[in-house]
């Protein structure tokens, strides 16, 4: 069963450009392949919750604001 998630797909990039980072820096950032980076950011690879985490954290926005389940970007700590 595949599962998409559109909300993080467009989130992801957002962030990303917010950043002024490329998809070649991300990739760098989580040691992974560009065209792997790529596939996370279209929305055709699902990430490991250590994913979520370090781009939540990367990105200062709480992991349910990264995959679209609320719109607050804030971090509960």
């Amino acid at each position: 069963m595949e599962i998409k998630m559109p909300k993080f797909s467009a989130r992801l990039k957002e962030l990303r450009k917010e950043k002024k980072i490329t998809q070649v820096e991300m990739a760098n950032l989580l040691e992974c392949a560009e065209n792997h980076y790529q596939r996370i950011e279209y929305g055709q690879i699902n990430v490991s919750a250590l994913t979520l985490e370090f781009l939540a954290d990367f990105f200062e926005v709480s992991i349910d604001y990264l995959v679209g389940r609320t719109d607050k970007r804030e971090i509960n700590r």
